[in-house]
């Protein structure tokens, strides 16, 4: 078995030795670096090659939401599950457009925060349509009514099995059920969810769903 090879990156030097001791623990994952300052990500990311990045938001210099778009601009970028002390919360919604797979809660049981990095490595998102929601809440006003424009007018250009598939992403379904919902092979929904990233200059599933809510193609249930 591959380990996940994992990049800490938190300012508190006791949130990363515990993070650290809880997350070097397992058999499946590999500390390769941490990092004190969203500043340092680029290099250690270069030096270390790990396959997910553990950020925190909140950093007195570079903080995670810039390191962790300087990261997914990478070739090969790791995937980035960020930290935050709060669950529904501007820079949360900030960091996963930015591309970030997801959060966790700093005082998530550690073996939540391991499926999370596990998740993310296997590259499924780690966000529940229902906090897609809550964080959606936060982009109310006139920003919000530019955003529903442009994430319509990026939509226009998808096909229409691609725009069925980017909805059904923004509902929090697998490969496999979007497959049987819209009667199509796991590996032609797979090729569909790879064009639309394309198409649209994304580069995860969260990303999807979060510009299927901006252009209102669910409603508040998240259907």
């Amino acid at each position: 078995m591959t380990a996940i090879r994992l990049l800490l990156v938190d300012d508190d030097p006791l949130v990363r030795a515990g993070l650290s001791f809880m997350m070097g623990g397992a058999e499946d994952i590999e500390i390769v670096g941490e990092a004190a300052d969203g500043g340092e990500v680029e290099a250690l990311v270069e030096r270390t090659r790990p396959d997910v990045v553990l950020m925190d938001i909140r950093m007195p210099a570079v903080d995670g939401i810039v390191a962790t778009e300087r990261v997914r601009a990478r070739p090969d970028a790791p995937q980035v599950v960020v930290l935050t002390t709060f669950h529904a919360d501007e820079q949360v919604l900030r960091a996963l457009r930015a591309g970030a797979a997801g959060f966790v809660l700093k005082d998530t049981p550690p073996a939540e925060i391991l499926d999370a990095v596990r998740r993310v490595a296997g590259g499924d998102p780690v966000l529940s349509p229902t906090v897609t929601r809550q964080l959606m809440a936060h982009a109310a006003g006139t920003a919000a009514d530019t955003r529903h424009a442009r994430a319509r007018e990026r939509l226009a250009g998808l096909g229409d099995r691609e725009r069925e598939v980017a909805v059904a992403v923004g509902r929090g379904l697998s490969n496999a059920e979007i497959a049987a919902a819209l009667f199509m092979s796991v590996a032609t929904v797979k090729a569909h969810v790879s064009r639309v990233l394309a198409k649209l200059d994304l580069n995860n599933r969260v990303q999807i769903a979060l510009l299927a809510y901006d252009a209102g193609l669910l409603d508040e249930d998240g259907r």
